[in-house]
């Protein structure tokens, strides 16, 4: 007795360029909260829609090099504050300063891809091609 396996999922149907453009956008506006959002967006809708591929991918690459930045911020703040006897613990305030970029430059880019004009960040790592 051997059972048929269920038959496969459907592939999802394409964005329209309204959608493509929303979610692109949702994508930048997302990193606002970290990498999560861009990410979820990218690995949902990347074969949806090319604008949303594109622009999650760019918001993507942009938080992980914050998230990059945070990390050698701590690790370096917390080597000098060890060195110093605790003057340098004055530079985990530039975690803020890095926060605050972020939320800049994904303001902008939530901006800029709403309107369906690809938007490339200043600086960013651009680890997933």
């Amino acid at each position: 007795m051997s059972a048929t396996p269920p038959p496969a999922a459907a592939p999802a149907a394409p964005l329209s360029e309204a959608e493509d453009r929303q979610w692109a956008s949702f994508a930048h506006l997302g990193g606002i909260l970290s990498f999560l959002p861009s990410l979820i967006i990218w690995l949902v809708f990347k074969d949806r829609g090319s604008f949303t591929n594109q622009e999650a991918k760019e918001a993507l690459n942009f938080q992980i090099t914050l998230v990059i930045a945070q990390v050698a911020l701590f690790i370096i703040a917390s080597i000098l504050t060890v060195v110093t006897f605790g003057i340098g613990s004055l530079l985990f305030g530039l975690s803020w300063i890095i926060w605050l970029v972020g939320v800049i430059f994904s303001i902008l880019a939530f901006v800029k891809a709403k309107d369906g004009v690809a938007y490339r960040y200043p600086f960013a790592i651009r680890l997933i091609k």
